[in-house]
């Protein structure tokens, strides 16, 4: 009895904190504007200084190793705070909270964009150019942290030259491998010293679950799609590889995921862009902007496995690596070898940037000037994200006057 009455009292503790979590996540997921290092903020006001869930060292740790990891850092960062408090299943409800209110929001725009024609308003290319000034800037904030060095500047060259020269589905993961072992190369002697350390309730043998289902995925999805014609395998690669290979947020996918849709032909660039600036005006994470391409691509269905081949690379990595963090931060190869593929990666999104970004948006020196306006409203001025997004599409909508 003593035992059954322990169970029960463990499980009716587990239950009011995953509700607790999904409480507290989906009120963030309605109210965090202003995109990753803002949901960092709020993440830090409600977990650590109001709830005390954990302490500001933890925390901090928790960061880092996102700051470390692919994709979006701030969607990690609760995946993994629902983990410490309640175990993989309290990740998964914390994702759920942060996450859906803005997916439903962005296939619901998309399902009613479908029946309007785009096609040639001026907002579009307004959209276009605020891309340009968008990805600018978050590249230009990667390559200052991630290539400091010239070594790892030469990384990031090669990575850009390759990436430019042969655009085929398995050229970005050969080129991260290959980097990784540059890094490794060059930097296996980095020294690194860290003294705090992060508990989570999550075996080291699920973890390697996770890592290995991560990479078998990243290999898989590329050969299951030339091997098959399935259009939904394509699209599931895609999204995928797109959230395995970003490093600094959600600003940061845009070129990989035009690079993946438009130019194959899944859908319009002018679809893509308009349903881009309403990304800008949802709260939560930028890579909800998945659920609305999935949707123009194939209705909910498309929309809902959009956002999980997206996020999916995520989920596994936080959870691969979680248990193991004390000793990966403290292994000088490992260090190199993420350095190493921090650096192609910059590589692989100033290629992006340029094919398609640059090329389909800057098309006369009016565009040019316009990007310029934008970017020092972005950089300089520090104005919010969705202020640039509402100009540029009034102001293109004036360019077409002109």
């Amino acid at each position: 009895m003593n035992d059954q009455a322990a169970s029960a009292k463990k499980t009716k503790t587990t239950f009011r904190s995953l509700i607790e979590i999904l409480i507290v996540s989906t009120r963030l997921g309605f109210t965090s504007f202003g995109g990753p290092i803002a949901h960092l903020g709020y993440f830090h006001e409600e977990y650590v200084r109001r709830r005390k869930w954990m302490d500001e060292k933890s925390y901090a740790d928790l960061v880092a190793l996102c700051q470390f990891l692919p994709g979006p850092a701030s969607s990690q960062v609760g995946i993994g705070i629902g983990v410490m408090r309640a175990g993989v299943l309290g990740g998964i409800v914390s994702f759920l909270g942060f996450t859906l209110p803005s997916v439903i929001a962005l296939i619901i725009f998309a399902l009613i964009l479908q029946g309007l024609d785009v096609g040639d308003a001026g907002w579009i290319h307004g959209l276009k150019v605020v891309a340009v000034a968008v990805v600018a800037h978050a590249i230009l904030g990667m390559a200052q942290k991630l290539t400091p060095d010239l070594k790892r500047k030469a990384i990031a060259l090669l990575a850009l030259v390759v990436t430019l020269l042969w655009q085929t589905a398995f050229t970005q993961v050969g080129i991260i491998l290959l980097s990784a072992f540059i890094g490794f190369l060059l930097y296996k002697q980095q020294a690194e010293n860290e003294d705090s350390r992060i508990h989570v309730p999550i075996s080291r043998r699920f973890a390697i679950v996770c890592l290995t289902l991560f990479f078998g995925l990243l290999v898989l999805l590329p050969i299951l799609r030339e091997a098959t014609s399935l259009n939904w395998i394509a699209m599931f690669d895609s999204f995928y590889r797109s959230g395995s290979l970003v490093f600094g947020g959600g600003h940061v996918v845009l070129p990989l995921l035009e690079r993946e849709f438009v130019p194959t032909g899944f859908l319009s660039e002018e679809s893509f862009l308009a349903g881009y600036g309403a990304a800008q005006a949802v709260p939560g994470p930028l890579f909800t902007f998945a659920a609305y391409l999935g949707a123009v691509m194939n209705g909910w269905t498309g929309g809902l496995i959009a956002t999980i081949a997206i996020f999916l690379p995520a989920f596994l990595l936080i959870l691969g690596t979680l248990p193991f963090w004390d000793s990966l931060r403290r292994n000088p190869k490992i260090k190199g070898a993420l350095m190493g593929v921090n650096a192609a990666v910059v590589g692989i999104l100033i290629s992006a940037f340029y094919q398609p970004i640059w090329t389909s948006s800057i098309l006369e020196p009016i565009d040019f000037a316009f990007a310029a306006v934008l970017f020092s409203m972005l950089v300089y001025w520090k104005l919010p994200p969705w202020i640039i997004v509402v100009t540029g599409a009034i102001g293109g909508s004036l360019l077409t006057l002109i």
